[in-house]
C-alpha cells in the first residue's frame, strides 16, 4: 500500500469532533436512525466534555472514514475493569481496506493497556460481514448469556 493510501488510526481529540460528527450521524442512518448532525456533535461533544467515552478516528490522506466509540465500565464478577465497544463505523467507500480492523486493534490495544478483561460489542445479526471481521480478529460470540434491554413506556 502506498503511503497515500495509508491508514492511520489514532484516539480522537475535541478538536475531532466536526470530523466525528459526520461520520457519527452516517453510522446512526445505518442504525436507521433519521440524519440529525447537530444531534450527533452533541453528542459526542457531551462525552467528550465528561470524558464519558474513548474515540478512535480512521482517516487515509486525512480524510476521516471511520471511528469507533469505547465506553468504560467494569465487572463486578472478574473484579476488572470492561470496555463496551458500543459503536464502529466505516464509510461504504472505504470499506474492505482493513480499517475497521485497525479501528479494533487499536480499541483492544487501548483496553489492555488499562488491564481490563474484556471488550464487549453487540452486532445486529444481519451484520454478518461485520460477524466475519470480529471473528477473524478473535472476537468470540457469547454461548453463555442472553441479552435483555428495558427500555421506557414511550418506546
Amino acid at each position: 500500500m502506498s503511503s497515500v493510501n495509508t491508514i492511520n488510526v489514532r484516539q480522537a481529540v475535541a478538536a475531532d469532533i466536526e470530523a466525528l460528527a459526520g461520520l457519527f450521524d452516517q453510522y446512526r442512518q445505518f442504525q436507521g436512525e433519521a440524519s440529525n448532525i447537530a444531534a450527533a456533535r452533541s453528542f459526542l461533544a457531551e462525552r467528550f466534555n465528561h470524558g464519558e467515552s474513548v474515540v478512535f478516528i480512521a482517516t487515509v490522506r486525512d480524510a476521516a472514514v471511520g471511528f469507533a466509540q469505547l465506553y468504560p465500565s467494569f465487572s463486578s464478577v472478574a473484579l476488572a475493569r470492561v470496555f463496551v465497544l458500543n459503536d464502529l463505523f466505516v464509510l461504504e467507500a472505504a470499506r474492505g481496506r482493513r480499517i475497521a480492523s485497525e479501528l479494533l486493534s487499536a480499541v483492544e490495544s487501548y483496553a489492555w493497556s488499562f488491564g481490563a478483561s474484556r471488550v464487549t460489542l453487540n452486532v445486529a445479526r444481519t451484520n454478518v460481514s461485520a460477524q466475519q471481521v470480529y471473528i477473524a480478529r478473535g472476537w468470540k460470540q457469547d454461548d453463555q448469556f442472553f441479552m435483555f434491554h428495558r427500555f421506557p413506556a414511550d418506546k
